[in-house]
């Protein structure tokens, strides 16, 4: 399992991430995830091929296909999915490849790990980044306001 310090160093040096899964309906996971990480800074590229944007970035249908540097590869998908993700998340030079909660394959880890990535698993993007540098209250979102009384 990734470290405490392995997370934080993953989340600071990559910027550009590919959101493999990413749905545009709002009250997916993965679209919440997506704009936390937007509205702090990382540059995010959809890749769902049932889209054409998502989140004002233009939605790509595989990894291949995206015409600029991938960092990180985050994978909103089931775990029996993640191999062929893994292999073009080499192919196309990513640094790291991460699958969100609840998605682990060890054969992807094998993929990603021969092919020279880092590789995290059964985390969220999301959450990890909250915790790691703050954002992260009681409930899971950072409410920016200091008080003692449950918002009505």
């Amino acid at each position: 399992m990734s470290t405490i310090a392995q997370l934080r160093r993953i989340l600071k040096e990559n910027h550009t991430i590919a959101i493999v899964g990413l749905s545009a309906d709002w009250f997916r996971p993965s679209y919440f995830a997506a704009k936390y990480m937007q509205e702090h800074g990382f540059k995010i590229i959809p890749v769902n091929p049932k889209y054409t944007e998502i989140l004002g970035e233009k939605c790509y249908p595989d990894l291949k296909s995206i015409p600029e540097k991938v960092d990180m590869v985050d994978v909103f998908r089931k775990s029996a999915d993640c191999p062929p993700i893994a292999t073009e998340a080499v192919a196309i030079g990513a640094k790291v490849l991460w699958l969100q909660l609840g998605v682990e394959n060890d054969e992807a880890k094998a993929i990603a790990e021969t092919g020279g990535l880092e590789f995290v698993q059964n985390r969220c993007v999301k959450i990890e980044y909250a915790r790691l540098f703050g954002g992260l209250s009681w409930f899971g979102v950072n409410t920016r306001i200091i008080s003692s009384r449950r918002p009505m």
